[in-house]
């Protein structure tokens, strides 16, 4: 018996992966114009970034422990092995209910192969490790195996993004008060990263002509071995921008693949349109 994947909607990937690779996605909720939405399945970005161009605001909320304990019950029921990788626990309460859930689902069924993992990663960056043990599911692999490939992936992925607005992630508490340094009026681009799970201001560019440079400089100081691996870009509704990134990435580093997304309506919902993130190995895949 196969071991399954569970991702949240955090992956910010699409149904034709989900699909092809056989995973099972839990979403997060959406809140807009005082109604909820389950992610994905009841709102898409474009009507997040389109709202949030209006001025109006969008806050989220993670998945709940009775939507965590009735996945978790209904695999330990079959004794069908299951992993589930979840969005950074620096970035959702997601990770730690996922953790309390499959405490109690065990509690009933000492023996369940349930197994929780933390990414500390986001959006494609995040989606990444899930395609890349989703594939080894696929192929086999024991669950061993899985959860060992998916340590090694979350711990060794960067992020490296930009913003088009700070507002939006303070807004969120999503950085502080003092990383939202103030750099508008100067046409002052911000470079941020993931560290340890958070997100965390890397440096300030000025100009966005000097911005997609200087981070394919990032990922030249940071990354190795980009022929054999696949590279992530997602946008907050600005998929020209990040094809043009795509295209200096590929005439640069000649990477395997890489994957386009857009930043889907929970991560969005804090970083704003006109968001672009990178996202890459700083190891060689094992």
């Amino acid at each position: 018996m196969n071991t399954k994947i569970l991702a949240d909607s955090a992956s910010d990937l699409s149904k034709d992966h989900y699909n092809e690779y056989d995973i099972e996605m839990v979403p997060l909720t959406v809140h807009l114009n005082e109604k909820e939405y389950k992610d994905v399945i009841d709102i898409n970005p474009k009507t997040v970034y389109d709202a949030m161009r209006e001025g109006k605001g969008t806050k989220t909320s993670q998945v709940s422990p009775e939507t965590f304990k009735a996945i978790f019950t209904s695999y330990a029921q079959e004794n069908q092995p299951l992993v589930y990788v979840a969005f950074s626990s620096e970035l959702s309460g997601t990770y730690q209910t996922a953790k309390l859930m499959e405490t109690e689902v065990k509690d009933e069924f000492p023996d369940a192969p349930l197994h929780v993992i933390d990414s500390k990663c986001a959006s494609i960056g995040y989606g990444l490790v899930v395609l890349h043990v989703a594939k080894l599911a696929k192929n086999g692999a024991s669950t061993d195996e899985i959860i060992e490939a998916a340590t090694y992936q979350a711990e060794h992925m960067e992020h490296i993004f930009t913003v088009d607005d700070l507002e939006y992630l303070l807004r969120g508490g999503r950085v502080s008060k003092t990383a939202a340094f103030v750099g508008t009026l100067l046409k002052i681009k911000p470079i941020l990263h993931v560290e340890n799970g958070k997100l965390v201001p890397l440096e300030k560019v000025r100009g966005s002509k000097k911005l997609f440079p200087r981070m394919l400089e990032i990922m030249q100081d940071r990354g190795t071995d980009f022929q054999n691996q696949t590279i992530g870009i997602s946008h907050g509704d600005d998929v020209e921008r990040a094809e043009q990134l795509a295209e200096m990435i590929k005439e640069k580093f000649n990477p395997k693949e890489v994957v386009i997304e857009m930043v889907g309506s929970v991560i969005g919902a804090h970083a704003g349109p006109g968001t672009i993130a990178l996202f890459f190995l700083n190891k060689p895949n094992k």
